[in-house]
């Protein structure tokens, strides 16, 4: 198992995908600085870009904590067999999620919680599998939290207009809905505390109801940050927004506090999407941060 321990929580890479999403930087971080890329290339390349085809790598991955003698999984990840028209990358997977779910020793009956940090088409995704014909609920014996401005938000009834467009289209209603039919949806508003260990917090910028969770136990730190940060040149470039951020200005705000916390408690910042060792500490550096250590993941391949 790829784990580690933080205090009395351990943590473990489940991997659902590695590779590009068929994007470059010009077109996934349009605001990036001039040369950022090429500046940074020799530690981004080759686990966070590709230097032969100029494409950006990502991980679809979820993260495993046991808690408090809870089972909790951080983001679900895409999901296998969805129709996804406007996301062709995404579209009707069949990977070996459950597999590798598995052989952490985990069943989707043995999983206690369920936190999607937000609800993009990469996030929610394992929330339910096809049983037949029907989208049901994956882990049936789980509080799934979704934070309640992104519940209305993706809503197809509510009419929004977001920048992903068509992107997230059919997710609310297999993803999403099944859940909530179900009963099994906590939706949550301003704060919620898990257990002693974890609390989630809203994040807002990337979409309106994006969250973070803050892990404290002993004298460990982390937060688990979802696509606050797609790529660790967020970490030392912070004012660079993805392409999909709802509120860029929020967006940009929310990650200066947040990485400003992490620097002043020693936290490891735990992305959705990291390639590579997955997590970093980062430290102050001017207007700006570095990256001070890399967690102790092996590199993901």
């Amino acid at each position: 198992m790829d784990q580690i321990t933080l205090g009395d929580v351990t943590v473990t890479r489940i991997k659902e995908y590695y590779g590009s999403v068929e994007m470059g930087p010009a077109d996934f971080f349009p605001e990036s600085p001039d040369g950022a890329w090429a500046e940074h290339e020799n530690w981004l390349a080759p686990d966070f870009l590709n230097p032969e085809t100029g494409e950006c790598l990502s991980a679809i991955q979820t993260w495993l904590l046991r808690s408090e003698g809870r089972t909790i999984l951080v983001d679900t990840g895409v999901g296998n067999h969805k129709d996804r028209p406007y996301a062709p990358v995404w579209s009707r997977l069949d990977t070996d999620f459950l597999d590798n779910l598995a052989a952490a020793g985990v069943r989707p009956e043995d999983v206690d919680v369920v936190v999607n940090t937000h609800l993009h088409i990469d996030h929610v995704g394992w929330n339910t599998h096809l049983d037949g014909r029907t989208w049901v609920p994956t882990f049936p014996n789980a509080t799934y939290l979704m934070p309640r401005q992104d519940f209305d938000f993706w809503n197809p009834a509510n009419n929004h207009q977001p920048v992903l467009g068509r992107g997230n289209q059919n997710v609310f209603e297999d993803s999403v809905a099944p859940v909530h039919g179900a009963g099994l949806a906590e939706v949550w508003d301003g704060s919620y505390r898990i257990d002693k260990n974890l609390r989630l917090d809203l994040a807002p910028g990337h979409t309106p109801g994006s969250s973070v969770l803050s892990l404290e136990s002993g004298g460990d730190r982390a937060l688990f940050v979802g696509d606050l940060v797609h790529t660790p040149l967020q970490l030392v470039e912070p004012e660079t927004n993805s392409c999909f951020c709802e509120d860029p200005a929020a967006a940009r705000k929310t990650r200066h506090k947040l990485l400003g916390r992490a620097a002043e408690d020693n936290a490891l910042i735990f992305p959705a999407h990291l390639g590579g060792r997955g997590a970093a500490e980062v430290e102050r550096d001017g207007a700006k941060f570095a990256i001070k250590e890399w967690a102790g993941f092996s590199r993901i391949a």
